[in-house]
């Protein structure tokens, strides 16, 4: 990359200034504690705006970096397993729907990723400017179900992985609670950290999983057997993709606030959209190549059935001996990325939650989770692959519609102009909008989107001749619906 980008350093250590003055915002935390915690690298800064003259981190490559780790991992190889192992379609056909489903739904976590230097705000942050003061914390709320839900799913394969790497040994209960452990430790230093954590540990996951596809890739050439795909099925496993990549556009700008504002907005854009889609769609496509073979190889077979998805992949490793079983447990950490970008996007989230959490110290939220995420993996991995297919269709639905809403009123009533966003208004209920006309777009689309939702527990009356379509109804409709509603709401609450 460019000059500056050998030069110029991530935020300052002056950060334990910068945490100190944060501090204000926590009241009833005494200042001595905090400055305690900050120099030992805990990052204490929350969800508060990141003032301009902060916004110095000229790595811009690091954005890169952040999401390629973040998706460099077992969790786009379960969900391409899914495709050929639980819809039943071919290679061919799974592999071309994961292309492209994955070439649009990569792009609102890149154009959201360019909000993030030039205006400081988090993501969530942001939204309260569509979405209001009290209101947003609805969405918070969905979404941190939705980015707790691909952490506990990063648990139960970093946990299923090392269980099968030890032979039963160590049981799935250890292994969540190591994985769960190491991201917090990694999640504990904040923004500096976790771009240098990002910044390097891809490539011993990336070797890993070339090495398992090395070993054990003369198999999958072995494919079930698989009826013709229906448009149902297409459609289906289409929403399923769109569920993994767009929920990660609501905590986009999270890993972009401190880049210098100069960078050009096509420069995050690329850094967030390569970062996302470059190792998605091969290991989609792998793992779809995977669950297609799964039920035509013995071993992979009982593997999946005794350890899930790691039972599969340590089967795939088998040849190799020790050296396997070492490659094995390299790929159980690959998860970590992950998981420890997802709890720093979760402790910032929980002080949106409620008003009142914004005095709490970020770092907390992430022990509570940890705390709360192991028993919930714990118990996830008994039956991981319905829960896993459940969930991805449910955080779908309400990822499109909260795209499109504040998509339209970034380009449609904020002319795509940053400085609309007034930054010092940020917790000021009375000059954000009142997230009536947000809320009600959401909701009202719903009122279509749930008669074609197909799911195990329900089928609407509309998805029984149309397929699952609940989805691209809910990203069209919520925009549609929007423009009204904020136009009205503007009329009275011209802010």
């Amino acid at each position: 990359m460019g000059h500056d980008e050998k030069s110029s350093p991530s935020p300052s250590r002056t950060d334990v200034d910068v945490d100190v003055a944060e501090s204000q915002t926590y009241s009833s935390t005494p200042k001595r504690w905090l400055t305690k915690i900050s120099a030992l690298g805990v990052e204490v800064r929350g969800i508060t705006p990141i003032p301009v003259e902060e916004r110095t981190d000229k790595r811009f490559i690091n954005v890169f970096f952040v999401w390629f780790t973040m998706s460099t991992n077992l969790l786009p190889i379960i969900t391409g397993m899914v495709g050929t192992l639980s819809f039943g379609i071919s290679l061919r056909d799974c592999s071309l729907l994961i292309l492209f489903f994955s070439l649009a739904c990569t792009i609102p976590a890149g154009y959201f990723s360019t909000l993030g230097s030039r205006t400081g705000l988090r993501q969530m942050l942001q939204a309260r400017y569509t979405f209001g003061y009290y209101l947003i914390s609805l969405i918070v709320a969905l979404n941190l179900c939705t980015i707790a839900g691909f952490g506990v799913i990063d648990c139960v394969l970093g946990g299923s992985m090392l269980s099968a790497v030890s032979s039963g040994k160590i049981d799935d209960t250890v292994g969540i609670v190591v994985i769960a452990l190491i991201a917090m430790v990694v999640c504990f230093g904040g923004y500096r950290a976790l771009h240098q954590y990002e910044r390097y540990s891809w490539v011993f996951a990336l070797l890993a999983i070339i090495i398992a596809t090395g070993v054990g890739g003369k198999e999958l050439v072995n494919q079930a057997e698989s009826a013709p795909a229906t448009a149902a099925t297409i459609i289906g496993y289409g929403g399923v993709i769109a569920g993994f990549l767009i929920p990660w556009a609501a905590m986009a700008s999270d890993f972009s606030v401190y880049c210098d504002p100069s960078v050009s907005t096509f420069r995050i854009f690329a850094y967030t959209y390569g970062g996302l889609f470059f190792p998605t769609v091969p290991l989609m496509v792998l793992g779809a190549a995977i669950g297609g073979a799964t039920p035509n190889i013995p071993s992979w077979s009982e593997g999946y059935e005794l350890y899930s998805v790691g039972g599969v992949l340590q089967a795939m490793l088998l040849p190799a001996g020790g050296f396997g079983r070492f490659v094995a447990v390299l790929l159980s950490l690959s998860v970590v990325g992950n998981l420890a970008a997802a709890m720093y996007s979760i402790s910032l989230n929980f002080q949106l939650l409620v008003p009142f959490f914004v005095r709490v110290p970020r770092f907390v939220f992430s022990i509570v989770y940890t705390v709360v995420a192991i028993p919930v993996a714990i118990s996830a991995a008994k039956s991981f692959f319905d829960s896993l297919e459940n969930f991805i269709y449910l955080i779908a639905y309400w990822s499109a519609a909260f795209v499109a809403v504040v998509a339209v009123e970034h380009f449609v009533f904020r002319k795509a102009d940053c400085a609309s966003y007034n930054v010092a208004h940020w917790d000021q209920p009375s000059k954000l909008p009142t997230g009536l006309a947000a809320v009600g777009a959401m909701g009202l689309s719903f009122g279509l989107a749930v008669p074609c939702m197909s799911q195990v527990w329900y089928t609407g009356p509309l998805a029984e001749t149309t397929g699952d379509i609940g989805f691209e109804v809910a990203l069209a409709l919520s925009a549609v619906l929007y423009l009204p509603l904020r136009w009205l709401e503007l009329k009275f609450r011209p802010v």
